[in-house]
């Protein structure tokens, strides 16, 4: 079973930049779509961005699209997502998600496996 462990949040003001990594354990995540996902207090689970296995194909929340990015690196078993032009609304806790699939879900409930999730705190 493939076990994710993200890192790289933190606080940041508005207008800054983050990147997240996902570090996948336990197998190789060349064969999963991988997910970023965040939750703010009293918030459900949302989707931000998800990629292909082969990197190929990647979709994003309209809320990111133009400020986020999405890679893998399957070769060093890590996701990422560089976030730019960070705002307010963009404060959460980031999880990573894995699913041994080939189509990317934008429901956290289709997704099995998780990361624990790195909080991102944006300053005004």
């Amino acid at each position: 079973q493939v076990q994710l462990l993200e890192s790289g949040g933190g606080l940041v003001q508005d207008g800054g930049s983050l990147r997240l990594s996902c570090a996948a354990s336990g197998g190789t995540i060349s064969a999963y779509v991988m997910g970023w996902f965040r939750q703010a207090p009293g918030k459900e689970r949302e989707f931000v961005s998800g990629i292909s296995g082969s990197g190929g194909t990647i979709y994003y929340a309209d809320s990111v699209k133009g400020r986020f990015t999405i890679f893998r690196d399957n070769a060093k078993n890590t996701v990422y997502l560089q976030m730019n032009s960070l705002k307010p609304e963009d404060t959460a806790v980031y999880y990573c998600a894995a699913e041994p699939t080939f189509s990317i879900a934008s429901t956290a409930a289709d997704w099995d496996i998780w990361g624990q999730g790195t909080q991102v705190t944006v300053s005004s």
